[in-house]
């Protein structure tokens, strides 16, 4: 079975982004092991409002890579680069996850981020903390009913 991997920075207050979704505060100075990573994964795995996001830096960043956008909605104008999942989103990730490649990137956001974890699909975070207080974002970990979880580290 193909691993997920959450790959993501996050501010020292713990948000991911500002409340309009810019992540300008994030480091950019160096690569921080993202080759690496991006020669470690397949499929890259998005939120709607994250592949919006993505698509405001320019270029798309992943065109090598099969992408997927998880969605509620079906109207959005046609992209080369990835596919639109808004039916059956769970029976579409469990199904990802059991076909042969590499590992699946989940780049975010916050709402599919809460759905992995809701549905236990991270198998590994890659987190890096950036040393900026945001004061107010859109959080890593939502709250959520089942907010008190264990994650295992290092297969502990």
């Amino acid at each position: 079975m193909r691993s997920v991997i959450l790959y993501i920075a996050s501010s020292l207050d713990g948000y991911i982004a500002k409340l309009d979704g810019e992540v300008d505060w994030l480091f950019t100075d160096q690569g921080y092991g993202y080759d690496d990573f991006f020669a470690r994964i397949d499929p890259v795995l998005m939120g709607r409002k994250t592949y919006s996001q993505v698509l405001e830096f320019g270029e798309y960043p992943y065109s090598s890579k099969q992408g997927f956008v998880l969605t509620r909605s079906p109207t959005h104008l046609p992209d080369p680069n990835v596919t639109f999942i808004y039916q059956d989103m769970v029976p579409f990730i469990e199904s990802l996850r059991r076909s042969p490649g590499k590992a699946i990137w989940l780049v975010g956001g916050g709402e599919v981020i809460r759905l992995f974890l809701q549905h236990d699909w991270i198998d590994e975070i890659i987190l890096s903390i950036h040393p900026v207080i945001l004061g107010e974002g859109i959080p890593l970990f939502s709250p959520s009913p089942d907010s008190h979880r264990s994650l295992h580290l290092n297969g502990k």
